[in-house]
C-alpha cells in the first residue's frame, strides 16, 4: 500500500507539473502573438520554441536531439540571443528549460541512475570550484578596465551581469551534458546520438564556409596575422572554431574506423572531409596542432598497414594540394629572425610575462573568474587588452587558484578513465567503442592545445568534448547496480 501511494501521489505531481508546462507554453504562445506584430523572424522563433517545447513534454530525449544539433552554433550571430528584448530569453535556453522541465517532471531525477548521471567528481572536482571563483570574482565586476566596456567586449556592469555571463551561461553546457547523458541512458540504441552529432558538424562547418563565401575574401587572406579576427563577425574566434572543429573531429574519426555500417561510415567520411576543410579555413595554428595531435593518436592506437597507408596517403595528398600560405602560416616566426615572442603570436611577451607579477597574489584559491581583465597589468595597461591569458592552465591557477586547478585538473583525469574504459569496453556497439576512444583523443587535444589557449572551465570552443562526457555518463548509467 505504501509503494502504491507514493506511486498515486508521483502520478498526481507529473500530472500537476504537466498543466503548469501546457499553461507555460499557452503563456508563451499568447508572447508569440505579441512577437509577430513586432517581428517576424522572432515570431518564428517563438512559435518554433512553443512546437518544440510540447514536442519536449512527451518525451524529453526529443529536447536533447535538439540540443546537440543547436548547441555548437548558439554563439553565432546567426542564432538569436535575446528574444521579445529579453537577455537570456532565446531558443537554447527554452529548449534547456523545456527538456529539464520533461525530465523532472516524470520523477527520473529519483531512479538509481541520478547518481551516475550526476556523479561526484562533477559536482565536487568541477562544478564547485568554478562556482567559488565566481563568488570572488563577483565583486571585482566594476574593477574590470574600461578599455573591455569601451570596445564591448563584455556586456555586463556589475555583480549580477557578471554571475550570469562568467558563471551560469558557461555552467549550462555542463546541464545539457548531463541532460544528453540522461536521454542516452533511455535510449534503446545510444549510438544514435552519433548522428545528430554529426549533423551539428555540418550545421557549424556550413555557417562558416558560407560566411567566407560571402565575405568575398581570398583564403590566403585568412592565414595572415591581422585577420585573427576576422570570424569575430561570426560570433566566435578563429582559434575557437578551430578548437571546436579538431574536437568534433577527433570524435566521428575514431567513430567512422569502428562502425561496420557502411552508410554511417560513408557519412562520417563526408562529414570528416567537410569538418578538415572548415578547419582548414580558421588558419589557427592551435587547431592544426590539434588536428595533426588527432591523427598521430589515430596512428598510434589503431596502428596496422591499413592506417600506415593511409597516413601516408593523407601526408602525401597535404603536401601536393595544400598552397605555400598554409605552410607559412605554420610555421609563424621560426623564420630567420624569429623567435620565441613571435612562434607564440606575442603571447610571451604581451600576456605571460606580465601576468608573472600575480602569481603569488592569491596563490591558494585564486582571485576569480576572468582575473585577468582586472589584474595589475591590464589595469597598468602593461600587457595585451585579452580576457583571458591564453593558457587554459594559467587562467584556472589564477582564477580559482592551486586548489581549485588541482581539482579541475583530477576531474578531467577521472574523464579520461572513463573514455579508455568504455572505449574497450566489448559489451558497447563498435561505434559507441570508437565514439568514447575519439572523446579520449579529444580530450588530449582539449589538454595539450590549452598551453596556447582556450579554458579550463566549459566553453563554446568545448561543447563537443562535453556533449561525449554526457555520452559516457548515460551509458555508464545503463549498466545494473551492483
Amino acid at each position: 500500500m505504501p509503494a502504491q501511494s507514493s506511486s498515486l501521489q508521483q502520478s498526481a505531481l507529473s500530472g500537476l507539473g504537466l498543466a503548469a508546462g501546457l499553461f507555460g507554453l499557452v503563456a508563451l504562445g499568447a508572447l508569440g502573438g505579441f512577437a509577430l506584430a513586432i517581428g517576424e523572424v522572432q515570431a518564428l522563433w517563438v512559435a518554433l520554441s512553443v512546437i518544440a517545447g510540447i514536442a519536449i513534454l512527451v518525451d524529453f530525449r526529443i529536447g536533447a536531439m535538439l540540443l546537440v544539433l543547436l548547441l555548437p552554433i548558439a554563439d553565432t550571430t546567426f542564432f538569436p540571443h535575446a528574444l521579445l528584448g529579453v537577455t537570456g530569453l532565446n531558443p537554447l535556453n527554452l529548449l534547456m528549460a523545456a527538456t529539464l522541465l520533461s525530465y523532472v517532471l516524470r520523477g527520473r531525477l529519483l531512479v538509481a541512475s541520478a547518481g551516475a548521471l550526476l556523479p561526484k567528481p562533477l559536482i565536487w572536482l568541477f562544478v564547485v570550484p568554478i562556482v567559488i571563483g565566481g563568488l570572488l570574482g563577483a565583486p571585482h565586476a566594476d574593477h574590470i578596465a574600461p578599455w573591455f566596456y569601451e570596445n564591448q567586449v563584455i556586456h555586463f556592469y556589475d555583480a549580477s551581469g557578471y554571475l550570469r555571463d562568467m558563471l551560469f551561461k558557461p555552467m549550462f553546457i555542463v546541464v545539457i551534458a548531463v541532460l544528453i547523458g540522461a536521454a542516452a541512458a533511455r535510449a534503446q540504441r545510444p549510438e544514435r546520438f552519433i548522428i545528430p552529432i554529426a549533423l551539428s558538424v555540418w550545421l557549424i562547418a556550413l555557417i562558416e564556409i558560407g560566411f567566407v563565401l560571402a565575405s568575398g575574401v581570398r583564403f590566403g587572406l585568412l592565414a595572415a596575422s591581422n585577420a585573427r579576427e576576422f570570424f569575430d563577425a561570426l560570433g566566435m574566434h578563429a582559434n575557437d572554431l578551430g578548437r571546436l572543429f579538431a574536437l568534433a573531429y577527433a570524435l566521428l574519426l575514431f567513430t567512422w574506423w569502428e562502425t561496420k555500417s557502411v552508410g554511417l561510415k560513408s557519412f562520417l567520411f563526408v562529414s570528416m572531409g567537410l569538418l578538415a576543410f572548415a578547419l582548414l579555413l580558421t588558419f589557427s595554428r592551435g587547431a592544426f596542432m590539434g588536428f595533426l595531435l588527432v591523427n598521430a593518436l589515430f596512428l598510434a592506437w589503431k596502428f596496422n598497414a591499413k592506417t600506415l597507408g593511409l597516413a601516408v596517403l593523407g601526408l602525401a595528398m597535404s603536401l601536393l594540394v595544400l598552397p605555400n600560405y598554409v605552410f607559412e602560416r605554420v610555421l609563424l616566426g621560426f623564420g630567420a629572425g624569429g623567435s620565441a615572442d613571435a612562434v607564440s603570436a606575442g603571447r610571451i611577451d604581451g600576456i605571460w610575462m606580465p601576468l608573472m607579477s600575480e602569481v603569488f597574489r592569491s596563490p591558494l584559491w585564486g582571485n576569480g573568474l576572468g582575473f585577468v581583465m582586472w589584474s595589475t597589468p591590464m589595469q597598468t595597461e602593461v600587457m595585451l587588452p585579452v580576457t583571458h591569458p591564453h593558457n587554459a592552465f594559467l587562467e584556472s591557477y589564477l582564477d580559482v587558484g592551486a586548489i581549485g586547478l588541482a581539482l579541475i585538473v583530477c576531474y578531467y583525469i577521472s574523464v579520461w578513465r572513463g573514455f579508455r574504459a568504455l572505449g574497450s569496453n566489448a559489451y558497447l556497439s563498435p561505434e559507441l567503442r570508437g565514439f568514447f576512444q575519439g572523446g579520449a583523443a579529444a580530450l588530449l587535444c582539449f589538454a595539450i592545445t590549452g598551453f596556447a589557449g582556450g579554458s579550463l572551465r566549459p566553453d563554446s570552443e568545448f561543447v563537443y568534448l562535453w556533449m561525449a562526457i554526457g555520452m559516457m555518463y548515460g551509458v555508464m548509467a545503463r549498466r545494473p547496480a551492483g
